[in-house]
């Protein structure tokens, strides 16, 4: 695993062991990139579930202005700090070790609005549908803000979120995964 593209360029970044995480893949996570880069520059991203950091340590590599980094587990919490680290992205982010309803509370506390928000937690669990609705709740978006969801479930991830504010305008297929962009209707 590695950073793409952007002033971070080539750099291997440290990867959690085990099961419990499943790191975007490179080709992925490239195609990603390639389809948001134009939204990235001084974004303020949300790397919601974020494992290793991979997803936000691309968007400050490629010119996001800063990423909030949330995990509930320590051991993902020490990688994305040793990630920053290595890529001297440390002082354009902000890592919380806690569940993500607990840290959507905080950042809904410091008045934060968000350009940019990956979702893309474990799979087979309704954690994006309470993470979007918790995120409205809190008004954590801009009219414009881009939600990007990754998911091995696609068709009940939209039948979950169909209530929503959200309007799903493009999906993309990897394999089993379905990267979801969305933004708010109007």
């Amino acid at each position: 695993m590695r950073v793409i593209s952007g002033a971070s360029r080539g750099t291997k970044l440290f990867s959690l062991e085990g099961e419990n995480t499943r790191p975007t893949l490179d080709r992925v996570k490239e195609a990603l990139f390639n389809i948001i880069q134009m939204e990235l520059n001084d974004a303020i991203v949300l790397d919601l579930f974020a494992g290793s950091g991979a997803l936000g340590i691309e968007a400050l590599s490629r010119g996001a202005k800063k990423v909030y980094f949330c995990d509930s587990s320590i051991e993902a919490t020490n990688i994305i700090n040793k990630n920053l680290e290595k890529t001297k992205l440390k002082e354009k982010s902000k890592v919380y070790k806690l569940k993500f309803e607990e840290a959507l509370k905080i950042i809904k506390n410091e008045n934060i609005k968000f350009d940019i928000i990956f979702l893309d937690p474990p799979y087979k669990t309704n954690y994006i549908s309470k993470a979007i609705e918790k995120i409205l709740e809190y008004n954590l978006i801009k009219d414009n803000t881009l939600l990007v969801l990754e998911t091995d479930e696609e068709n009940r991830v939209l039948e979950e979120i169909k209530n929503t504010v959200l309007d799903i305008y493009d999906v993309r297929k990897y394999g089993r995964v379905s990267l979801l962009f969305s933004k708010r209707k109007g």
